[in-house]
């Protein structure tokens, strides 16, 4: 998979929902380490902690990257709330539908993690209180990332295979995902392979990004999404009300998930799905997948893997022989 775009959107995207502190802190990190920048966590009474390809970084009151807890800079429960205070526009009332999942998505498709006092009300959540902490999940689009594995996904000018994505988690799944919906809806050229219709179920937000209903993240132009909607269900809304020829969606693992995926299969409509797991046999120890593999209804697997950073491209196999084909241990 290509190296992450430039940080340079991502910095002006993210800065301003941090105090002025944090802020001059998060400044003077080196760009380098914006580039790949993929979460910034605050834990009030604790050190101020990146997330990035290179793994956990704790960070200094200088922006710097020290070895020790006590030499990192200390959040402050007034830094974490006046974080949530920017993220949410000083209001967690109109937030509250989002904070009953925990996390509130911000323009650009960041989603911002919450933790603190849970409030139920006959045991579902209705919000949150007393907030503690904030991880700050940076949305980023990889154009491009699906260039090596798309020549095996797709044949003709208009058809694609039935393609589910399985790796462990952090391994660019969705990364790689988002990028097969953009070229499958924009096209692409150089296969003499044309635009088609994709939906998308984006029930954690993850893929598009949406803020108010709208994607943040290229999707592609011939893209309809249901953000935050049930993956089960938005299939089936979108094939009532949107004729797509692909329906696009993350993490699928519910019995209820397989059985739309049969009734997408059975209307002509082409699926392209992400799991976790590691391996094949890794699929058949999940007695839903299982079934999947055993019906054949995935016609291509894509293996990612952890190798010399995330998306690291570790087979393809063809889901009727279940056998590689031929592509394997290359970075996509």
């Amino acid at each position: 998979m290509p190296a992450s775009q430039s940080g340079g959107r991502t910095h002006g995207d993210v800065l301003g929902y941090f105090p002025a502190l944090l802020r001059s802190i998060l400044e003077r990190l080196p760009p380098s380490l914006w580039s790949e920048l993929e979460e910034i966590r605050l834990r009030v009474g604790k050190p101020l902690v990146l997330g990035s390809a290179r793994g956990e970084i704790m960070v200094g009151a200088d922006g710097r990257a020290v070895a020790e807890p006590h030499q990192a800079y200390r959040v402050g429960e007034d830094d974490v709330a006046r974080t949530v205070e920017l993220v949410t526009g000083s209001s967690l009332y109109a937030v509250e539908d989002e904070l009953r999942q925990g996390f509130v998505t911000v323009p650009g498709g960041h989603r911002v993690g919450l933790a603190g006092r849970v409030v139920t009300d006959g045991g579902a959540v209705r919000t949150m209180k007393h907030l503690s902490g904030v991880n700050f999940r940076i949305s980023r689009e990889v154009p491009g990332a699906a260039d090596r594995v798309l020549p095996w996904l797709v044949h003709g000018s208009r058809a694609t295979y039935n393609t589910l994505i399985i790796s462990p988690p952090g391994c660019g799944k969705t990364t790689l995902l988002r990028d097969l919906v953009r070229q499958f809806s924009a096209g692409v050229p150089r296969l003499g392979f044309a635009g088609l219709t994709v939906g998308v179920v984006d029930e954690r937000s993850e893929i598009a990004g949406c803020y108010r209903g709208v994607p943040q993240l290229d999707v592609g132009p011939r893209t309809d999404v249901l953000d935050g909607c049930p993956k089960a269900e938005g299939m089936m809304m979108l094939l009532r009300a949107f004729s797509p020829d692909v329906i696009a969606t993350d993490e699928i693992g519910r019995r209820e998930d397989v059985t739309a995926l049969e009734e997408m299969l059975n209307a002509g409509v082409k699926i392209l799905a992400t799991a976790h797991a590691a391996s094949l046999d890794e699929l058949r120890g999940r007695p839903v997948l299982r079934y999947i593999l055993r019906r054949r209804i995935i016609e291509r697997f894509v293996i990612l893997e952890y190798a010399r950073g995330p998306g690291a491209l570790k087979a393809i196999i063809d889901g009727h022989t279940q056998r590689p084909m031929g592509v394997s241990a290359c970075s996509s």
